[in-house]
């Protein structure tokens, strides 16, 4: 940094990143963005990592859309995608932000979707909470649907806040006897952008009682002991270890984590009508020409993100689920290498090709500890990651101008129905936008 801007400046522009003020966050990139120009900032040297799954304040993050962008362009990052869950309400900042810093961006949602009317009724699918239900990813939404898609999903973030609701009233009944409470209204939905159509999720909850927790407690041994003889959580000793740190920067998201990896049971209630039924979500892709792909999680031994225990998932019954997206409709598979084993990614790879399903990854960003890098896609067995974010792009370019563009349009694959080829030709596409 040039020694003729003051720090302070900096810190301040970096802070109002994450204003509640949508303008003023992104004023701020903008003037970040000039002193990097006059070469009072160092630029950020690109990596080639990409990252398609970012979450925001609009869902559950430390980061605004703006600055979700920002620390992807200082990862070095080529490109960053906005994922949140049920809401799409960040999309327009994040497109905004990208292009204040020159950094191609992807807009996606992800949603719970019922799959209890699919064969896979009655399996743990990719949901740690409930069977039956799935987490699944629509990608490159092209920017004409984007009013459409925020319409379509208000009225489920609607019904999902009835039984979040609920979910803090019984969570406060356990904690009754220790006097604590958590309020819905008051303690939970500030903590969100529910106003700006923003989802409200289990993490909200947790992180509301996080607060309170160390508001009743402190930070240190007095509330570890708390969470296990009281509440009988276990947790890894790295884990305590962070909880015993009252100096900890980001002692509330691991309290969080703790909390997510054993208490949501204590306190969740099946959703219902908040996930509509998967077949309406593929009429909806296919409606709106994105790209419709299912989030591979995988059995889970140690948790990456520290907030999910060990647990089965999709792997026993692998070729069945593959099966199944490809009779619904499915357009491809996304998945996070660092949290697999190289032996199940390389499973998901080879099924992918077998049902010409195109491959996307992206790091499940949510906390402050999460690298928005992912070292695994240097590996030469995930570089056709890097070039099918590009196509990803090329994709929601040509789709934005003219929906029979769109990547899986039934014109295009006419056209191009070598999946490998069609990659190469929207992979130009995207590069050629950025990358001239």
């Amino acid at each position: 940094m040039s020694q003729n801007v003051e720090q302070g400046l900096v810190n301040r522009l970096i802070d109002d990143l994450n204003h509640d003020d949508r303008q003023i966050r992104l004023q701020s990139l903008e003037q970040l963005q000039a002193l990097i120009r006059q070469g009072q900032i160092k630029r950020p040297e690109p990596g080639g990592f990409v990252n398609n799954h970012i979450h925001t304040t609009y869902s559950f993050s430390p980061y605004s859309p703006t600055k979700a962008v920002w620390m992807a362009y200082n990862a070095g990052l080529t490109t960053a995608g906005i994922m949140d869950h049920d809401s799409i309400s960040g999309a327009k900042e994040f497109i905004r932000a990208g292009q204040i810093v020159g950094l191609a961006t992807t807009i996606g949602v992800e949603v719970r979707s019922d799959f209890s009317q699919t064969p896979l009724n009655g399996r743990r699918i990719n949901n740690p909470d409930q069977i039956s239900v799935a987490y699944v990813a629509l990608h490159g939404i092209p920017h004409t649907q984007i009013d459409k898609v925020a319409a379509y999903l208000a009225p489920y973030r609607k019904r999902r806040n009835r039984r979040n609701a609920a979910m803090a009233a019984r969570l406060n009944i356990g904690l009754a006897k220790y006097g604590i409470k958590v309020d819905f209204a008051k303690d939970i939905v500030p903590l969100s952008r529910a106003k700006e159509g923003g989802s409200i999720t289990e993490r909200h909850i947790l992180y509301a009682l996080s607060l309170k927790l160390i508001d009743r407690f402190g930070k240190g041994a007095k509330l570890v002991d708390f969470l296990k003889s009281k509440l009988k959580l276990n947790f890894s000793s790295k884990l305590e270890g962070y909880l015993l740190d009252a100096d900890n920067p980001y002692y509330t998201y691991d309290l969080l984590g703790v909390l997510k990896s054993d208490l949501v049971e204590q306190f969740y209630l099946p959703a219902a009508d908040e996930c509509p039924p998967i077949t309406e979500i593929v009429d909806l892709a296919n409606e709106i020409g994105c790209i419709l792909a299912y989030a591979y999680l995988g059995d889970v031994g140690e948790s990456v993100t520290g907030d999910k225990k060990a647990q089965k998932f999709e792997d026993d019954y692998l070729d069945l689920l593959f099966d199944v997206l490809t009779d619904l409709g499915f357009n491809a598979v996304t998945y996070m290498p660092s949290r697999n084993t190289l032996e199940q990614l390389l499973r998901v790879k080879e099924l992918c090709r077998k049902h010409n399903l195109f491959e996307i990854s992206g790091e499940d960003i949510n906390t402050p500890r999460q690298s928005f890098i992912c070292e695994a896609l240097a590996r030469p067995e995930f570089r056709n990651l890097v070039d099918s974010t590009w196509a990803l792009i090329g994709h929601e370019i040509a789709a934005t101008e003219n929906l029979k563009q769109a990547f899986f349009a039934p014109e295009t694959a006419a056209k191009y129905p070598d999946l490998a080829e069609r990659i190469e030709v929207y992979k130009a596409i995207g590069q050629s936008r950025f990358q001239s």
